[in-house]
Order: C-alpha cells, then structure tokens, then sequence
C-alpha cells in the first residue's frame, strides 16, 4: 500500500513492455491463466517479477495461509497485484488495497488474464496512508507483503486493522530480513526489526501464531490473530 521507490517505475514498465510486444490486456484472445505458475510466467514478465518468484516463493506463502477457499482476503500494499492475482485463484475473494490509483487502475485492467469466472473475485480498493478503507469485519485475512516499514503510526493501523476482521480473524505480514540481502531490497532503514514487529503486534491486540523466519531466504513470515 505504500508505494516503495521503484515501483511507479515497475508499473511504467510493464506498460510499456506490453506496448512494444503489442499486446493488449483487454483483449477477448488472451488465453485466461489458471494456476499461479502461469501467472509468473505470463503476468509478472518483467525481469525483476521473475526473479521475485523464485525467492519470494507466493506458492509457499499462499500455502501457509491454509484453505483460503470460503476467505475474504485483503491484500494490503498489492502495488500491480502480484498476489491478488494468485489469491483470486483460490480464494473467496480478495480486496487489493492500495493509495495510488494508477496501480489499481492497472489491476483492474489486467483481470482479463483471469479465467472469466475468477475475475470478479478480485475488487481494487483505494485507501490513504493511515485507512485501508475497509469496512468492519470485513475480511477473514490481511496479508501484508513488503509494506509494513512504511506505514508511519504502525501501532494504530494495526488496531484499525483489528476492527477490519471478522471473529477469529488472522493477520500475515511478510518482510525483508534485516541483513545484507543479494537481491534489490530496501536500505534497513526501511525495514522493520522481526523482534519489534512482534512486540507491536502484541501490544496491538494479537496472538502470533507463527513467526517463520526460515522459509524464505530473504524475508520473514509472522501470522498472528486478533484477540476477541
């Protein structure tokens, strides 16, 4: 949701990657993409979201949140839908939230690459910096991917993230290790300690349920619920 450098580029590029082959989103010949392999393959062509399915593994992590299938997921910071567009496979629904429009523009132009009867399941949400424009027990899930150090008052968003979740809803938060990373990751200092994450989360009202930091090689995974 909060839009880190480089990635207003990324949605420059890709727009334009698709203006040189001369493919067209909207196109009816687009052949839809059912499985979340094909959508890293043909979806996140650009060099950088290659290279991002192989270490940031969205199989693995998808797989960690369990049976999705009857879940509404909001996905926080979703920038160009890297995982909605993997979520919408499995889940419910999933609600893309994010502060730049631009970026929701592009999802929304690119759920064709959906198979008809999934593309629905997607609904791009605009929100600022300090409401993710979500409604009261809204959502069973809030994944939040690569975002978390830029939100500025972290203590009372995640309360106001609280309210957004239904009974015994569950929160994932996945960010980068605070060690030198060979892939293009964020400076440390916007990066946010696992140590002092779990600590807010506490302190905000949630019970981790998990804290993975071996899973991935770059980042770490907490999954925690709120107390009722």
């Amino acid at each position: 949701m909060y839009l880190k450098c480089g990635v207003f580029l990324m949605f420059v590029m890709l727009i334009s990657a698709c203006k040189q082959t001369g493919y067209e989103f909207n196109s009816k010949e687009v052949e839809p993409i059912d499985s979340i392999t094909s959508l890293d393959t043909n979806l996140d062509d650009t060099h950088s979201n290659v290279g991002r399915a192989i270490w940031q593994k969205p199989g693995l992590v998808i797989e960690k949140l369990g049976d999705i299938s009857d879940k509404v997921i909001a996905d926080i910071g979703a920038g160009t839908g890297y995982f909605s567009f993997k979520l919408a496979l499995k889940a419910k629904k999933v609600i893309a939230v994010e502060i730049e429009q631009g970026l929701l523009d592009y999802i929304d132009s690119t759920k064709v690459m959906l198979p008809e009867n999934k593309r629905s399941r997607i609904e791009t949400r605009l929100a600022t910096p300090d409401d993710p424009n979500l409604k009261s027990q809204e959502v069973d899930i809030i994944l939040i991917i690569n975002t978390i150090a830029y939100i500025k008052d972290l203590p009372e968003y995640l309360q106001t993230l609280k309210k957004c979740l239904k009974k015994d809803g569950k929160i994932m938060i996945i960010d980068y290790k605070m060690k030198r990373l060979p892939i293009n990751s964020p400076p440390k200092s916007e990066r946010v300690y696992l140590d002092h994450l779990e600590d807010v989360l506490i302190d905000a009202g949630y019970k981790l349920l998990k804290v993975d930091d071996t899973s991935l090689d770059y980042q770490y995974i907490i999954k925690a619920e709120k107390i009722n």
